[in-house]
């Protein structure tokens, strides 16, 4: 067995207050990581900014590594464990911004970045889009990466467990009026590439949007092993701030291909039409 423990963490950003985003994210990998063992803690996509900023957003971007990667590695350190979050990044052309996933490892150095490759509506505007899927090989198990949008496109997925990857992190700002999707595509995703994927989304309204919550851990046969669903407000039924746990075999990967062969079955020759542009 290889077992390994994932946390998934849905939180409101205060949108622009990058210390007080920062400074509620180490809280929350203290309250974790301090109550049992955790191999990887997941947070949601610009976690560190909150989204729909507009020109602020050059503002809060910040280059790879700064002084929000430097916090959350030294907690990384500190405890020994895996942390994924979203953030604005930015390169050293100041104009160039991406959302983005960064991945930490637990002696805190930087594993990798991850630049969101579907972008919608107002990000068109605001990032460039990413050009490579990034898979990290760890003692843990192999990792993949993606925000929010890249969900809902299946190739994403599918070429990260081509490249490996049996864990895959979406870290998301999915919408609450779409939260049927969102479950159904951590799902399928799932299930149709044998892998673990684990759903960290935010909660809360921005200027116009309002996020869904809803985090989830999905096993490589579909099966919802734990889930903030029904996290809500008792009164307003709005989703809250919060986290789950789940204790998964990431050797449930290779048995589940070895069943249904949905990988070594593909006719890939059969699929051009798959990267035709339009």
């Amino acid at each position: 067995m290889r077992e390994i423990t994932i946390a998934a963490v849905q939180m409101k950003p205060i949108a622009g207050d990058l210390e007080a985003n920062l400074m509620k994210m180490t809280e929350m990998v203290t309250t974790i990581a301090a109550s049992q063992r955790v191999d990887i803690i997941a947070f949601p996509e610009l976690v560190t900014s909150g989204s729909e900023l507009g020109v602020r957003y050059p503002e809060l971007a910040q280059r790879v590594p700064g002084m929000a990667v430097n916090i959350l590695s030294q907690r990384a350190s500190d405890f020994g464990v895996y942390i994924a979050f979203g953030m604005v990044t930015k390169e050293r052309v100041e104009s160039v911004l991406y959302n983005s996933a960064v991945l930490i490892g637990p002696d805190g150095d930087l594993v990798e970045v991850y630049n969101k490759l579907h972008l919608r509506g107002e990000e068109r505007m605001v990032f460039r889009e990413g050009f490579k899927m990034p898979v990290s090989e760890t003692e843990i198990g192999t990792i993949g990466v993606m925000l929010g949008h890249d969900l809902a496109f299946p190739e994403v997925a599918r070429c990260m467990s081509l490249e490996g990857a049996e864990i895959v992190l979406t870290l998301a700002n999915w919408e609450a009026a779409e939260m049927g999707a969102w479950g159904t595509y951590l799902r399928a995703r799932a299930l149709e590439n044998g892998i673990f994927m684990v759903g960290a989304n935010r909660v809360g309204t921005d200027a116009t949007l309002h996020y869904g919550g809803e985090s989830q851990i999905i096993g490589p046969r579909g099966q919802v092993i734990a889930t903030l669903v029904d996290h809500t407000h008792p009164d307003t039924g709005e989703p809250q701030d919060g986290y789950i746990i789940a204790k998964i075999d990431l050797d449930e990967v290779r048995q589940v291909r070895e069943e249904q062969l949905m990988i070594q079955n593909r006719h890939p020759l059969m699929y051009k039409n798959i990267v035709r542009k339009y």
